[in-house]
């Protein structure tokens, strides 16, 4: 009999039980000590919620809008790379689920499944496409106009990785896609990070970065892209105001607040706590969103009381999907979707224009435990 979940961490406990070692570490874990892969999530609990009372919250409207677009609720799916190694139906299966339960999937562009299978599965659900920058521009163009082909609805661009954060667990594990599986938006092998293409005899993926993206990015890479797209455009991994500022000069419509779910460098803030300094920099201009360490209803509050649009939740999905496929990662999403309808009815929200940072107090007390 399959085991009653009841929330994220049983997802993820579950997902550790049936995935092989190397894929779940590969999934789990963050850079170096993995300090901030702790603080991610650790740093949740130091924002303490001040509920409001007696405000009729017989109904709750949890919807919003993510770059002029409905959803349903501010929960949405992160990139996350490879996912056919945690189900054989993958990225299929989550943007099926996302469809559900109406919000939106943003696909990484290492997907193993590609542009146009995830839109054919699909074509009516809301997608999103992240990007990298290849040493192949010819390349990178290509990917955003068979997202726009496709119907995606904007290119969120990652601007942390000129380089593979340092994975010891994939090291040990001398990480490589496994041998049925390729990065299907690629034709070439050596840009598939197939199998049949030699990437060494450590960290796979860390070799296939250093030989395919490009190091040499710098923000007029930002201004190529919004001259080659009218797509919105977001940058995905700012944790810094005046980098935010420098973003919105370039003309993106948003920003993620982003380490990469800590996979990248080490030490840097949780992204809970580096949101408020972006909220105050951009000053309403553009949209802001989070990812890392959400694994709670209350942890969605916290964010969208400190000036999140929506959040991404990128392993919560994974843990669904080894679960039960399309399945596991409904009932994810429905957690979280439950979760934060509580703690907005228990703080006193009607719907999400009400929260604001009023809801929160950073607790001067609070020591992290990393």
């Amino acid at each position: 009999m399959f085991p009653r979940l009841l929330c994220v961490d049983d997802y993820e406990q579950h997902a550790k039980s049936v995935l092989p070692k190397s894929i779940y570490d590969y999934y789990r874990s963050g850079a170096n000590d993995q300090e901030t892969l702790a603080d991610n999530t650790a740093a949740f609990s130091r924002w303490k919620l001040y509920p409001r009372v007696l405000r009729n919250v017989a109904k709750v409207d949890l919807s919003t809008c993510v770059l002029g677009q409905r959803v349903s609720m501010p929960i949405c799916a992160g990139a996350t790379a490879m996912q056919c190694m945690a189900h054989v139906d993958g990225e299929l299966a989550t943007v099926r689920a996302c469809q559900t339960l109406g919000t939106g999937m943003m696909l990484s562009s290492w997907a193993t499944s590609s542009i146009e299978e995830v839109a054919e599965a699909c074509p009516d659900a809301l997608r999103w496409m992240q990007l990298y920058f290849y040493k192949d521009r010819e390349l990178t163009e290509q990917l955003v106009k068979r997202a726009e082909k496709m119907g995606y609805k904007a290119i969120f661009v990652t601007v942390d990785t000129p380089y593979l954060g340092n994975r010891f667990d994939d090291v040990r594990n001398r990480f490589k896609l496994p041998p049925q599986l390729r990065l299907k938006n690629f034709e070439r092998n050596d840009l598939a990070f197939s199998p049949k293409q030699n990437f060494g005899d450590k960290n796979g993926l860390a070799e296939y970065v250093a030989e395919v993206i490009d190091p040499s990015i710098s923000w007029e890479d930002i201004t190529w892209l919004r001259g080659l797209t009218s797509l919105p455009i977001v940058a995905k991994g700012i944790l810094r105001g005046d980098d935010a500022k420098e973003a919105i000069k370039r003309g993106v419509d948003g920003i993620l607040v982003s380490n990469h779910g800590a996979r990248q460098l080490d030490g840097v803030p949780a992204t809970i706590d580096a949101l408020p300094e972006i909220v105050e920099a951009v000053e309403g201009k553009v949209e802001v969103f989070l990812d890392g360490g959400v694994r709670k209803g209350t942890d969605i509050l916290k964010a969208l009381a400190l000036g999140a649009k929506a959040v991404f939740v990128g392993r919560p999905i994974i843990w669904g999907l080894a679960s039960q496929g399309q399945k596991g990662v409904q009932d994810v999403l429905e957690i979280l979707k439950e979760e934060f309808r509580l703690a907005m009815a228990l703080s006193g929200c009607q719907n999400v224009k009400v929260i604001d940072k009023t809801l929160v107090r950073k607790n001067p007390l609070a020591v992290s435990k990393i």
